[in-house]
């Protein structure tokens, strides 16, 4: 392994739209995730001290010290992320350096694309790489989510994992027990587009305790039927829970499982209606059971299908934020100029490139 400090250096990490599989990866359930070809870019330059220091064009100017033991400063405030970053990266050095970053990204904030999970990343990489360490995947996955949840998101690692490994043109179908990421080709006739709300919804400050509400419910009522996982849980097992939103988050979990592995199968056969319909049923019961859409996602989902799209649904945490679009790639151009959309390309990294070339992207 290469452990030769780089002075200066620049990280790229994409952001991802989930195509399904949502609110289920941190119960250790496959998801289907894609890059974008929108990035979070660090420019870092390494210090001789300890104190890390980043400046953004959006958010302005951060400066602490990697100490042993960091704590997270008021909720919502973007260097949460950074000292996430520093809290994961500290076991893998000894006498860790600071570094002097500038962030600068054209994804949107809170808007369902894993802007947050981007820089996370992005910084960890860059951190560990001014000190001379270039982990692999397998060591990334291990701590990163840790890092979402020093900020107070109790999350899962779906995004860290297509942030990292996702490849052009591909989506990728992400398990967890154990880890594994197979990138899916998407149909070249087909197209996904990301519409955006307009509404956001922060992770780390007043949306956190409604995207952390559904794994507490979901994780209740597994509990509640003494099941281990939900890997041997069915829809049909929700009989017998009687609390309402452990047996709505229940039959979402459940059901989200079944719709991951047939959409999987319809990417693969190219069956686009059924793949649409998926999505559908998808933002249904994100909709009606979780209680995470809103009313401008809903009439996002509403105005796609009316133009002529295959299927549509909330992406991303919820409570605001995106839309995924499905659709024939003859529409997509109409369907662009009529929702507030843009196209949702691959991104441009591999695991291999983002793990091992000289360029540092991911």
């Amino acid at each position: 392994m290469n452990r030769v400090a780089e002075d200066y250096g620049i990280v790229t990490a994409p952001g991802r739209v989930n195509l399904i599989g949502e609110h289920i990866d941190y119960h250790g359930l496959p998801v289907l995730p894609m890059a974008l070809g929108r990035h979070v870019r660090a420019v870092f330059r390494r210090r001789t001290d300890r104190c890390i220091t980043a400046v953004s064009a959006g958010y302005g100017a951060r400066s602490f010290e990697w100490t042993e033991e960091l704590e997270p400063v008021a909720a919502g405030d973007w260097e949460n992320y950074l000292r996430a970053a520093a809290r994961v990266a500290r076991p893998f050095l000894r006498e860790p350096a600071g570094i002097d970053a500038e962030i600068s990204s054209d994804l949107p904030a809170a808007a369902g694309l894993s802007s947050s999970s981007a820089l996370l990343v992005a910084f960890t990489l860059g951190l560990l790489r001014a000190n001379g360490y270039n982990p692999v995947f397998e060591e990334l996955m291990a701590v990163l989510p840790d890092g979402e949840q020093f900020v107070g998101t109790r999350g899962g690692g779906m995004d860290h994992a297509a942030v990292l490994g996702s490849r052009a043109g591909c989506a990728s179908l992400i398990g967890f027990e154990p880890l594994t990421l197979r990138p899916i080709p998407v149909p070249r006739n087909w197209a996904i587009l990301v519409a955006d709300s307009g509404v956001r919804a922060e992770k780390s400050g007043a949306a956190r305790e409604g995207y952390n509400r559904p794994r507490a419910a979901g994780r209740a009522a597994l509990e509640r039927l003494g099941m281990r996982s939900y890997f041997e849980a069915s829809p049909e097992d929700a009989e017998r829970l009687e609390d309402h939103e452990e047996r709505a988050a229940f039959l979402h979990v459940t059901t989200e499982k079944q719709r991951v592995s047939a959409a999987a199968e319809a990417l693969q056969a190219a069956d686009l209606p059924r793949f649409g319909g998926l999505l559908l049923e998808s933002h249904a019961s994100l909709r009606d059971r979780l209680r995470l859409s809103c009313p401008e996602l809903d009439r996002l989902v509403e105005r796609a299908m009316d133009l002529g799209a295959s299927g549509a649904r909330l992406t991303g945490g919820g409570l605001g934020g995106c839309a995924v679009v499905a659709c024939e790639g003859a529409k997509a151009a109409a369907l662009a100029a009529a929702l507030p959309a843009m196209v949702a390309e691959p991104g441009p990294g591999s695991l291999a490139n983002g793990l091992g070339e000289k360029d540092s992207r991911t």
